[in-house]
């Protein structure tokens, strides 16, 4: 864990549960997301130490706290920038956005932990003017707001959570989704950005991202499916989470009753969009029915 893999001659990444990009430009290093906390933050720094790379800026994909816990350690460290897109950025700066906006309302102490709540750091937008010059930002929205992914001069794009390894879905089942039509557009596009070498953060870098975009594609469109199935008789959100546990074997707490539960609510959105379920209001209960 958190060993250092070289992709090229400038790109890297090291491994850890939440991948992160290393780009070094021969005057210093971008990395691409910080890891899940303080301590991911200092083995970050090890790293970068053992090569005597300096730290030049941190480039944030999107603002879950996997992706940004180890951000506060590290700018204090080094005094490095950070940049993030839009949304992501005040995120960044307000990390207390993520529960609660996971939650609808302030979160309580269940939700308040470094896994959805990572602490506060100094975040510039990458419309920025400092923001590096040979970091092409990509936009792939849909798993978050504002998520976007980097493509540096080499060829190697660091894509953040687009797509998800084959174990991971399996585990998991509902991936976290925000924005369920934006993020089956990312799933299409993804093969069309031209990068030499795809890095995501949960599943293993590639040449052609092909293959692994399209199962993505094929395991949403069967969440879709199940959630419309969900829907055959009147239910009520709650139900409908305590039928989507039940019949993939998951078990809930408070952070899957609020990570899942959104999920399935952007699916519930999606179809509601779309003229496949309509929301009804009975007896004080809101009922997704299937059309």
């Amino acid at each position: 864990m958190y060993e250092l893999i070289r992709i090229t001659d400038q790109s890297y990444y090291i491994s850890c549960p939440a991948k992160i990009g290393v780009f070094d430009t021969g005057e210093g290093v971008y990395i691409v997301d910080a890891g899940s906390d303080k301590d991911a933050g200092r083995r970050v720094r090890k790293v970068l130490d053992e090569r005597g790379w300096q730290l030049r800026a941190i480039l944030v994909t999107h603002s879950n706290a996997d992706h940004i816990g180890g951000c506060q350690y590290l700018q204090r460290q080094t005094g490095c920038k950070i940049f993030a897109p839009s949304i992501e950025a005040q995120f960044t700066r307000a990390p207390i956005l993520e529960p609660s906006f996971l939650f609808g309302a302030y979160p309580p102490k269940p939700l308040r932990h470094k896994f959805l709540m990572a602490q506060p750091s100094d975040c510039l937008d990458v419309t920025d003017a400092e923001f590096p010059k040979d970091a092409r930002v990509l936009p792939l929205p849909g798993h978050f707001f504002d998520q976007c992914g980097y493509l540096m001069p080499d060829g190697t794009a660091f894509i953040a959570d687009c797509v998800s390894s084959p174990e991971t879905l399996a585990k998991y089942v509902f991936p976290f989704v925000y924005d369920v039509a934006a993020y089956l557009d990312t799933l299409d596009k993804l093969p069309a950005l031209g990068a030499k070498y795809y890095v995501p953060a949960h599943a293993e870098p590639c040449e052609d991202i092909t293959e692994l975009a399209a199962l993505n594609k094929r395991h949403m469109e069967r969440v879709a499916e199940q959630v419309l199935r969900l829907c055959v008789e009147p239910r009520g959100f709650e139900e409908i989470l305590k039928l989507a546990f039940d019949e993939n074997g998951l078990a809930l707490d408070f952070q899957q009753y609020v990570l899942v539960g959104s999920t399935i609510r952007s699916f519930l959105a999606w179809h509601l969009d779309n003229g496949r379920v309509s929301a009804e209001f009975a007896d004080n209960r809101l009922l997704w029915r299937r059309i």
